[in-house]
């Protein structure tokens, strides 16, 4: 296996020229923060492709899709809730008008909030707050053949409530006892293969069969706050180890067995500036220097043109400007 797939929360272009010629592809970002604009106007769309994708795709970057905003759901901000799907729209036409329909997917990537019902899986439905504007949303992706993220953490689940949530499951051990889902019958044995389940149970009820889910983000922390159990580099490696067995499986879930799961792990380094609860600074699998905070071997899954006749002092260089943006990543 090897780091396939970037995401990024912007378009660095920094990070872009950094994996040329990797074969790496890239989903590339608009911040919330000008999602208004974007949906409000033709030309800022237009000119934010013109700037962020277009140079870039020229140069031999592989971006294959772009995400308008990132959880805008998960918060109160009405206008900006109601203006993503109008930037995606935006922005679907400013690529289409360049020729690159088909190659450029867009879509948002969203919080589990948006889940009313996740347990089990085959009851999950969106929240009502949320549903409002996901029916007109899965119109668009389904008729733009467009993906589904959503960010998924088991740990949040755990962190609420340890005492009933099992460690063993949340973290894919082997000797998870795992749930049954009593509707489908179907066997769950982690709980982040649940949650993608329910997501697509959410999905089919609204009417919709040829949506894709992909998990967007997955992590877990390796240090928290004393509220925060489990925030360990121990777990933390176990979960991240264990998630790269699946993949390398190519499994799909049990609902859609024949779908290997897309998962996106955030993130590559740790983000010492973040606000909030220490956990939020310590997703990363490497700190901001480009030392382990645990080792899961990663070093072997980078791109082998980026290895290839390159000092351990070059190496480090990559990883300090990765680590300027938030990054998250596919291995396959």
């Amino acid at each position: 296996m090897r780091i396939s797939k970037v995401k990024l929360y912007d378009a660095d272009p920094n990070v872009l020229r950094a994996f040329l010629g990797t074969g790496v592809e890239f989903v590339v970002g608009i911040g919330n923060e000008a999602v208004p604009s974007i949906a409000s106007s033709p030309a800022a769309a237009q000119s934010w492709v013109q700037q962020h994708v277009v140079p870039h795709l020229r140069a031999g970057a592989r971006i294959t899709c772009v995400t308008v905003g990132n959880e805008v759901f998960k918060g109160n901000d009405t206008a900006l809730q109601s203006s993503v799907l109008p930037a995606m729209v935006s922005v679907h036409r400013a690529l289409d008008a360049l020729g690159l329909r088909g190659r450029v997917n867009v879509t948002t990537a969203h919080s589990l909030d948006i889940m009313g019902a996740s347990f089990p899986p085959s009851a999950g439905e969106f929240s009502p707050a949320a549903l409002h504007h996901l029916r007109p949303f899965l119109e668009f992706l389904s008729a733009t053949r467009s993906p589904f993220l959503i960010n998924c953490y088991p740990y949040f689940a755990y962190k609420d409530d340890p005492a009933r949530v099992p460690l063993e499951y949340v973290l894919f051990q082997p000797n998870a006892a795992g749930v049954v889902d009593g509707r489908t019958g179907l066997r769950y044995d982690n709980m982040l293969y649940a949650q993608v389940d329910a997501v697509y149970a959410a999905i089919g009820r609204l009417g919709f069969t040829d949506v894709e889910v992909k998990v967007s983000e997955t992590g877990w922390p390796s240090r928290g706050d004393p509220d925060e159990p489990g925030a360990t580099p121990e777990y933390a490696g176990t979960y991240i180890r264990n998630l790269l067995q699946r993949i390398e499986m190519k499994q799909g879930t049990p609902l859609r067995p024949a779908t290997p799961v897309d998962v996106y792990v955030f993130a590559l380094f740790n983000e010492n500036l973040k606000p909030g609860p220490a956990s939020e600074r310590n997703y990363g699998l490497f700190y901001p220097d480009g030392t382990p905070v645990y080792n899961v071997g990663l070093h072997g899954y980078l791109p082998p043109m980026l290895l290839s006749n390159a000092a351990p002092q070059v190496v480090i260089q990559f990883f300090r400007l990765v680590a300027i943006a938030s990054v998250a990543f596919v291995l396959s």
